[in-house]
């Protein structure tokens, strides 16, 4: 099974390199060199890349790949999602640890099992990651103890206790 880790959002330089918004929280794995992606295109055509470089670069993800050395050869998948085999060998879950894309699309619900909303992104913010929750508004809900209580992946559904102001 594969798994979205990242967007392309953009090209950088004019010798191939692109931006990458990441949706995965193991970039320091997946995006080292060597390491192959597959972009599934809206046409229904498959494409393979090996990634040849990796850095960060103001908050962003900066990737080329292998035989691509010009703006003209990427430039075309600007937009494009980024995918990997889920069963990744070195990535080991934690206690607590979740894929992303376990995450995304759950259904939120606070402690009167009021359903919220469903999670549409996360973002990390450095101390924890941040979900960003789309119910009648759009709800930023911390990564935490005291406000994430039971999250059932099969059930694609989340339990939280709010803290105070944070459905306001």
């Amino acid at each position: 099974m594969k798994v979205e880790i990242g967007k392309i959002i953009n090209t950088h330089g004019i010798k191939g390199e692109v931006k990458v918004k990441s949706h995965s929280d193991f970039t320091d794995i997946r995006f080292q060199p060597g390491e192959s992606v597959m972009i599934e295109r809206q046409n229904g055509t498959a494409l393979e890349l090996k990634i040849a470089s990796y850095r960060m670069h103001k908050g962003l993800h900066m990737l080329t790949f292998e035989g691509i050395n010009n703006i003209n050869d990427i430039e075309y998948l600007k937009g494009e999602t980024l995918l990997q085999e889920r069963d990744h060998e070195e990535i080991e879950l934690g206690e607590h640890e979740y894929y992303y894309s376990d995450i995304i699309g759950c259904t939120v619900f606070d402690d009167k099992e009021t359903p919220i909303g469903r999670v549409i992104e996360i973002f990390e913010t450095g101390a924890n990651d941040v979900w960003v929750v789309k119910g009648d508004k759009e709800y930023l809900i911390p990564y935490i103890e005291d406000v994430v209580k039971r999250i059932d992946v099969e059930g694609r559904r989340i339990d939280i206790t709010p803290m105070e102001g944070l459905l306001e």
